[in-house]
């Protein structure tokens, strides 16, 4: 079996396995309620919906 025939740098090796780490922006897609973009997946922060249900009461007035 063979041996590598020099050691590789820390350097080296750090740049092969950070190509795994990198950071990547999350997708978006747009709001079927208000057309707004929103994160996929996730309640609509303009108008509290979800799944066609309202999730958050986004309304200002407050019902006493």
């Amino acid at each position: 079996m063979g041996n590598p025939a020099r050691k590789f740098s820390k350097g080296r090796t750090s740049r092969r396995r950070a190509i795994n780490f990198r950071a990547t922006m999350p997708k978006l897609s747009s709001c079927p309620q208000c057309h707004e973009p929103k994160v996929s997946h996730r309640v609509c922060m303009k108008c509290g919906y979800y799944d066609g249900k309202e999730i958050i009461d986004t309304s200002k007035e407050k019902s006493k």
